[in-house]
């Protein structure tokens, strides 16, 4: 059986508090962008759009970078 926690990294955190962290993280950037949408309804001003989009553009960006860390971890554990 394997441990959950691994000894040779001191910092490294349990999986589900890293899990929790980048849906933190994510969920915050989409309110953002979400925001910006709305103020670029309210008021018109096309900047918000274009932030938005760049929010919302990078946060996907981060969140499959996010993915494929987390799958190249668990393969690391299981090889």
């Amino acid at each position: 059986m394997r441990a959950t926690h691994r000894r040779g990294l001191p910092n490294s955190r349990p999986r589900g508090e890293r899990v929790l962290i980048l849906r933190l993280v994510f969920g915050l950037l989409l309110a953002a962008g979400l925001i910006s949408f709305a103020i670029y309804v309210a008021t018109g001003n096309p900047v918000w759009r274009q932030r938005g989009l760049i929010i919302v553009k990078w946060t996907v960006i981060a969140g499959l970078g996010a993915a494929a860390i987390l799958v190249l971890e668990q393969l690391a554990v299981r090889l």
